[in-house]
């Protein structure tokens, strides 16, 4: 159990700090994420940014995730689960729009806040406060690996066991504290888990955003 984001990050920073990285920046996966991936910069001297992803919802229940799409448009579908939840091409077609659309507006509000940074050969630290079914998480490596970065190290506070597997088979090393087996949300393992806004994420953009890269 973390106190709150802030706690799990400091406790993930303590197993990252002996890596050896090269340039290494820490892209966080909004909104949650932010607050992660800021502890884990700061502590680790690097850079940090964000990585666009967003879970395709199942029909009549949103809070069930049958893949999601990243920033490129890319699709990742968890098979098992939209065969379960009835979803047809048409209806992932529509999500996949609706969702683009969201990716979209973020795109024009958290790029207001900073330019989106490089990442070729750079070591890359994926972050989000937790894995729930990893769809998200996947269609985020997806988007990441096309740059060609150094090595990608997917960090995370807690996930349940059943995604680790495929997150670890899509990344170069794989860095998660808690892996229950009895695991309902990731927010069941925070003392304090409260919403974090936008306005939130483009706060810490800003903080962390190169000089020259400034751009609200």
């Amino acid at each position: 159990m973390f106190e709150d984001r802030e706690d799990g990050a400091r406790q993930l920073s303590v197993k990252l700090k002996p890596l050896k990285l090269r340039d290494p920046i820490v892209l966080a996966i909004p909104r949650g994420g932010i607050v992660t991936g800021a502890v884990l910069a700061r502590d680790l001297d690097a850079e940090l940014d964000v990585v666009l992803s967003r879970k395709l919802r199942a029909p009549f229940q949103p809070e069930l995730a049958i893949g999601a799409v990243g920033e490129d448009g890319e699709v990742y579908l968890n098979h098992h689960v939209k065969v379960a939840s009835g979803a047809d091409q048409s209806y992932i077609e529509q999500e996949r729009k609706h969702q683009l659309g969201e990716i979209a507006r973020r795109q024009k509000l958290f790029r207001a806040a900073r330019f989106q940074a490089p990442l070729t050969g750079r070591s890359i630290i994926l972050t989000d406060d937790g894995i729930a079914t990893g769809s998200t998480m996947i269609a985020a490596l997806h988007v990441v690996k096309t740059h060609e970065p150094h090595e990608v190290i997917v960090a995370v506070p807690v996930a349940p066991p059943s995604r680790l597997e495929i997150i670890r088979s899509l990344c170069d090393q794989l860095i998660c504290l808690l892996a229950p087996e009895e695991f309902y949300a990731v927010g069941q393992f925070y003392r304090s888990f409260d919403t974090v806004e936008d306005e939130e994420v483009v706060r810490i953009l800003r903080e962390f955003a190169p000089a020259t890269q400034r751009v609200g």
